[in-house]
């Protein structure tokens, strides 16, 4: 019997929406070029790993071609599957061991609250080319760990824009998040998209890692705690956001299994 791996789509509350995550609840630690190899093979924007601690969970996430410190989407995706699978009693919180630090993630009725880390940024000079990148004019450019925060003139530029992303992975970061406040009439406070070439997605569905940043930006800009968010890529996502200050964030969102198979463990990777 092999390692079950289930396929979450996250931040979405039906089916092919959202962003899918594939979550494999490990029976002991594997090699870190195994998980690559897996991840590399379901070639989603994250592939997480879970083993059992005593009192949660190790956590790692994987996109097809690097490790990353964070994850929101997967990680969602990982509280999802230890629920619906049983690894967790429906009233317990999941707790996550993590490159980020601690990580905690509660049942909210349908919808799952990440506790995260926050990510502030600060304002920077933007690269000459970053606009022509984008393809759009950048209303305000500020950088944090995740890479760049650019903020444009209206919601439609955010998503009508084709960034070139050969010319995204020229710059310093080739990470960018893309913002704007919601039109007047919107359910939305803010939307958003965010492009990383450089780690191997040129666009990710919906990004909770990226709220992170977006939650201190809009609290300043709009004078509040509480957002309803949307990222606006082909799949759409929505996340409710949380930030009364201070150094974490919570983000809100739900999960929808749409697959689960089996990873057969005595397969070996042959490198030529």
């Amino acid at each position: 019997m092999g390692q079950i791996i289930t396929q979450v789509d996250a931040f979405t509350d039906k089916p092919f929406a959202g962003n899918p995550a594939a979550v494999c609840v490990l029976s002991e630690s594997q090699a870190d070029d195994w998980m690559q190899n897996v991840a590399q093979e379901m070639n989603l924007s994250e592939t997480a790993f879970l083993v059992k601690q005593d009192d949660g969970f190790s956590l790692r996430w994987f996109t097809p071609a690097v490790e990353v410190p964070l994850c929101g989407h997967a990680t969602l995706a990982s509280a999802h599957v230890l629920w619906s699978q049983g690894h967790l009693l429906p009233d317990e919180v999941a707790r996550f061991y993590t490159k980020s630090g601690v990580l905690i993630a509660k049942r909210l009725g349908d919808w799952i609250e990440l506790d995260f880390p926050v990510n502030h940024s600060q304002e920077t000079i933007a690269p000459p080319q970053l606009s022509k990148a984008l393809g759009v004019p950048c209303k305000s450019v500020l950088k944090n760990s995740l890479g760049y925060l650019v903020e444009v003139e209206s919601e439609d530029l955010v998503r009508q824009m084709q960034p070139n992303f050969q010319l995204l992975k020229t710059l310093p970061m080739a990470e960018v998040i893309v913002t704007s406040q919601s039109k007047p009439d919107s359910e939305y406070d803010f939307v958003s998209r965010f492009f990383a070439p450089g780690l191997g997605i040129d666009e990710d569905p919906v990004t909770g890692a990226a709220h992170c940043c977006l939650a201190a930006f809009w609290r300043d800009r709009l004078g509040k705690d509480e957002f309803l968010a949307y990222q606006a890529s082909r799949r759409g996502g929505v996340v409710k956001v949380r930030y009364p200050g201070g150094d974490r964030v919570f983000l809100s969102g739900q999960a929808v299994t749409v697959m689960r198979g089996e990873l057969i463990t005595n397969l070996v990777y042959y490198q030529t």
